[in-house]
Parts: structure tokens; C-alpha cells; sequence
């Protein structure tokens, strides 16, 4: 594709607009599938766009279908997601969180602003639009199993050519783009373990199956897994983030749980993984006399953008934003995304935007926030990757 991508500008009121969406829904946050006011929300902003038509995918979620007039095309799926982190949040705002407890601590109330301002750009001029733009306000992608799947189950994926997602970052600086061909981010899978022993009296250990120094042995253990059971040359991660167990400094206690969390890129090493853990967590476990109960659960797929979406979508980057960003290759991280998903059913690519720099507070901390200036960006990349990608191939 060579054709110049279209550059839909919002105005200075379209952008506040932007910034007044962003702010309601940090005010107003809500956990994973518990997204009921906010969906209400988006769907009541839809509703005032011409040319649109909603649907209610699943109860927290809001789906608005654009028909192009310009002649036939693709079908793009641009996706935002809705929920919120339960965090309390410290920023000291003057939008803040009204929910105790509940923070927009991941930008998401950012991204769904700017794919209602895409939207309104988009809507406003059907005849200019080749093909058919979905665009999916998504809940739950914080929590396993995730909204994506439910999406997809719920059909929203068929016949769809291609999809783009974005995620606001607070450490990349505002006016920086990310995109990498390949993968982006990883597998990520939790577990949780029991191992059960014998209590008792701390004075006299040889009468207990102890499950602390059992834990110990397992934690350590299980370093070896990334250590010395794959090919150094393949991302793993195995951390170990909870040990709960006992009550009391002179009680040995009759079980410790331990939990943490698995992340891979190769599906073969995927598979491997929880293998390998439950083959140490048995020979440790019979060799002090004790027992276990081992519950992996895979959570969101690793997320590989496609080579020839992503080369579009720089070119849009350039022509719609000018000489004054910067477009950087991404580099694998560890962390993982449920926008996998839509990727098992069409190709497509995940854009990081800059939205803060290094000194900003981290995604999922009581102070994060995103610099409001990069809501243009996100806005301005949705519309013109749908006017380009829904061109005929």
C-alpha cells in the first residue's frame, strides 16, 4: 500500500472533549468484568455519533461498526480497553479516583478516550472510509481469563482483516512511538502451590513434616528451571511472588501456599514450563514425606505483531504525525497483554504511545498518571490506521 493516509485533525474542542472523557472515567474507575457504568458511558457517547452502530458484545462492553461509503474494503478492529486496577490511588489529582480502592493505574481510561475521539473523527465522514471500522471498547483485560476471549467467542473477530490496539506508557516520553515487527510481549501464566506437611510444636521440628523449609527447597528449586532447563537464548521468566504460611513464632505450620507467575514468548517453552516445575515440586515434596497440590493457569497468549501491519502503521506514524516524533523499534518485554487474542484470529499490531518519561510513576502505582498531551497521538494513530488499513488490498 503506497496511498497517503488520511489526516483526520482534531480541533482544539474535539481534543478537549478528549481530555474531559479521560478524565470522567479516571474519576469514575472499575475492576475487571464490573465495568457497567463505564460501558453505560461510552455506549451514551456513541449514541451522539452519527452513522454508527452499537451492540453489546457482553455486558461491559461496547462495540460501535462503522460502514465506509468510499466503495468496498478490509475490515479493521480497533480496540480500547475499559477496567480499572484495584489500587488506591495517590496522586492528589483533581479528577481523582472517587471509587476508594479502585484506580485507572494503567492508562486505560486514556485509551478509551481516544478511541471515542477516533470515532468521532471517523463517523463524521463515512464517504471517505473504504470498508467497515470496529471499534471495541473492551473490559477485563487486567484479569484472567480476560475480556479479549470473551470477545472473540462473542464473534466480534469474524471476517475482520486486521486489528490494532494501543497502550499509553508513563516511562517512554510523550512524542515517542513504539513499534516492533515480531514479539512484543509475553505468555503470561500463574500458579499456585499447597504443599502440605505435619504441624507442630517449633521445639521439637523431628516430629513435623515441616512445609517451610519444604517451600524453601521448592523456591530455590524452581531457579534452576530458567537457569539450567532451556535454551539460554529464549526469554523465560519463574517468579515466586507469595509464600504464606504459619501464625505463630513456636508453631510449625501443616501447609504453605506459594504463588507466582510464568512468562514465555515459545509456545514450546510454554509447555515446558509447568512440566518441569511439577516434576522438582514431586521429587522435593516425596522426599520430605510430604504432599502438593500444583494449579497452573495459562493465562494471555504471547503477543506477536504482524511485519506487514507493523510497516503500514509506521509509515502512518510518519505521515500523520509529522517530523517531530520519534519512531523507535520496541524491544521484547516480559510483561503480558490479552490484545493476543484478537491475533489468533487476524494480524495485526500493538502500538506503545509515550505518554510521560523516565521519571514518571510506573503502570499499576498509587501515583501513576499519563501525560495528557499524548491523548492527541492515540487519537490521531486509531483514525488514520483505519482509513489506511480498510483500503482495498
Amino acid at each position: 500500500m503506497t496511498q497517503t493516509a488520511s489526516t483526520d485533525q482534531p480541533t482544539p474542542a474535539d481534543l478537549q472533549q478528549v481530555t474531559d472523557w479521560r478524565r470522567h472515567l479516571h474519576q469514575h474507575p472499575e475492576l475487571s468484568f464490573h465495568e457497567f457504568k463505564t460501558a453505560d458511558f461510552v455506549e451514551g457517547e456513541l449514541r451522539k455519533m452519527p452513522n454508527l452502530v452499537l451492540s453489546r458484545p457482553t455486558p461491559t462492553s461496547v462495540l460501535a461498526v462503522l460502514k465506509g461509503q468510499a466503495g468496498p474494503g478490509r475490515t479493521v478492529l480497533l480496540r480500547a480497553d475499559m477496567d480499572a486496577l484495584p489500587i488506591q490511588e495517590d496522586t492528589g489529582l483533581e479528577f481523582a479516583s472517587q471509587n476508594p480502592g479502585v484506580m485507572h493505574a494503567c492508562g486505560h481510561d486514556g485509551h478509551t478516550a481516544m478511541l471515542l475521539g477516533a470515532a468521532k473523527l471517523l463517523a463524521a465522514r463515512p464517504e471517505t472510509l473504504h470498508g467497515e471500522v470496529r471499534m471495541i471498547f473492551q473490559h477485563a483485560e487486567e484479569l484472567f481469563p480476560g475480556g479479549a476471549q470473551q470477545i472473540v467467542d462473542a464473534g466480534v473477530m469474524d471476517g475482520v482483516d486486521v486489528a490494532v490496539g494501543t497502550h499509553l506508557m508513563s516511562p517512554v516520553p510523550t512524542g515517542v512511538i513504539v513499534l516492533r515487527d515480531g514479539p512484543l510481549l509475553a505468555a503470561s501464566d500463574a500458579f499456585e502451590i499447597v504443599i502440605e506437611g505435619r504441624g507442630g510444636h517449633a521445639a521439637s521440628p523431628h516430629q513435623t513434616v515441616d512445609p517451610v523449609v519444604i517451600a524453601a527447597q521448592v523456591v530455590l528449586a524452581f531457579q534452576s528451571i530458567v537457569s539450567r532447563h532451556r535454551d539460554p537464548l529464549e526469554p523465560a521468566v519463574l517468579s515466586v511472588t507469595q509464600i504464606h504460611g504459619g501464625s505463630a513464632h513456636n508453631v510449625i505450620p501443616g501447609s504453605v501456599t506459594l504463588g507466582g507467575t510464568v512468562r514465555t514468548f515459545d509456545a514450546a517453552l510454554r509447555d515446558l514450563m509447568p512440566q518441569r516445575m511439577e516434576q522438582l515440586l514431586k521429587g522435593i515434596t516425596e522426599g520430605y514425606g510430604a504432599s502438593y497440590t500444583f494449579n497452573y493457569q495459562r493465562g494471555y497468549r504471547a503477543l506477536h505483531n504482524d511485519p506487514q501491519t507493523t510497516e503500514i502503521l509506521r509509515e502512518v506514524t510518519r505521515e500523520t504525525l509529522g517530523p517531530d516524533i520519534q519512531i523507535v523499534e520496541g524491544q521484547p518485554n516480559m510483561g503480558g497483554e490479552d490484545f493476543s487474542a484478537y491475533l489468533t484470529r487476524a494480524p495485526g499490531t500493538f502500538i506503545v504511545i509515550g505518554a510521560g518519561g523516565p521519571d514518571a510513576a510506573p503502570h499499576h502505582h498509587p501515583r501513576f498518571t499519563v501525560d495528557e498531551r499524548a491523548l492527541e497521538h492515540g487519537v490521531r494513530l486509531y483514525a488514520a490506521a483505519a482509513r489506511r488499513l480498510t483500503q482495498p488490498a
